[in-house]
């Protein structure tokens, strides 16, 4: 009875100590340890804090360094607090829970232990608007090529990647099992130089991405090239394709409606506005459109000064019986 009654005693006097030092700055191995030291205490009230105080909005409603949030996520992907882990993946797999948090590279070395770990569930993992860099994105893949991932989704908008770690998610895509089916990576500088490094993971047989956006990446007629190269790859996985905002202008086009007339090849959704594209470009479009079989079914060219011509060779198809296209913007 009195050895249970000192151990409640120093309890109450440890916890508050622990939680004291949570909330100074530190490392994110410090506060890893401080957090496993509360679960062994079996106290789960600063975790019971951070999901009461969740709210609309999600993860980025809730203020803590980066640092914390590091281990917080560690913590509870890998700790024994089965529902909080179950209730952690839901809300990271809801769009934007960890989007414009602060985020850096040190809080993708958590996270990458957290994807590396077999009570992972994360499926969609959201940190646009962070400033994680290539650092933070070669952490990531790290973790994405480890055989516990089950990561599908990765979104990366304006994360200031560059093509310095696009080898590194190349290297992801080629991993075997590669769970990833979506990777959106707009508005980062990825240029063409990053973009021949992520096709040469897509000509893997491993690779299962379904979707891939590179809207305002810096692509042109090059980058186009070695996409349409990876397209060719029998089979193919993509069905998704999104180059809005990049100048790869009427040869850029030529290159990618040549692979769409390719039979095994089943891209369903093609976005290229504001893409420089004239009549010219309608042309190779309205060919492609007319093989059989054409798998597309949206095809998006807003912005674009395809002028009377164009829009007349691209409507003239409507009849055509090997046209499938349901949207045409």
């Amino acid at each position: 009875m009195t050895q249970t009654g000192n151990h409640s005693h120093n309890n109450e006097k440890t916890v508050p100590y622990i939680k004291k030092k949570i909330s100074e700055n530190h490392s994110p191995d410090k506060y890893i340890n401080l957090f496993h030291c509360l679960d062994e205490l079996g106290d789960l009230s600063l975790v019971n804090e951070t999901f009461l105080n969740l709210g609309y909005g999600g993860l980025s409603k809730v203020k803590r360094s980066s640092s914390q949030w590091s281990a917080v996520v560690f913590v509870l992907l890998t700790s024994e607090w089965g529902k909080y882990q179950l209730e952690l993946n839901r809300l990271i797999g809801e769009k934007n829970k960890l989007s414009n948090c602060g985020i850096t590279a040190e809080g993708c070395a958590a996270l990458a232990s957290a994807l590396r770990s077999t009570a992972s569930l994360l499926r969609d993992l959201d940190l646009n608007f962070n400033d994680i860099g290539d650092s933070g994105v070669k952490l990531l893949s790290a973790g994405l090529e480890n055989s516990y991932c089950k990561l599908e989704t990765l979104r990366l908008r304006q994360c200031g990647v560059t093509d310095e770690s696009c080898a590194a998610l190349a290297s992801a895509l080629r991993s075997n099992p590669s769970n990833l089916r979506q990777l959106k990576l707009t508005e980062n500088k990825l240029g063409d130089s990053g973009v021949k490094l992520l096709s040469a993971g897509l000509k893997s047989p491993h690779c299962k991405l379904e979707a891939l956006k590179l809207k305002d990446c810096g692509v042109t007629e090059e980058g186009c090239a070695a996409l349409a190269s990876a397209l060719t790859s029998n089979p193919s996985h993509l069905r998704e394709l999104g180059l809005d905002g990049n100048n790869i202008g009427n040869s850029g086009v030529k290159l990618l409606s040549a692979v769409l007339e390719i039979p095994h090849f089943k891209l369903e959704n093609l976005r290229l506005m504001d893409c420089g594209i004239t009549e010219e470009g309608c042309v190779a479009l309205a060919s492609a459109l007319r093989s059989n079989p054409s798998h597309l079914r949206v095809l998006v060219l807003e912005g674009n000064k395809l002028g009377n011509s164009g829009v007349e060779l691209l409507s003239e198809l409507k009849n055509n019986p090997h046209y499938k296209l349901q949207l045409l913007w």
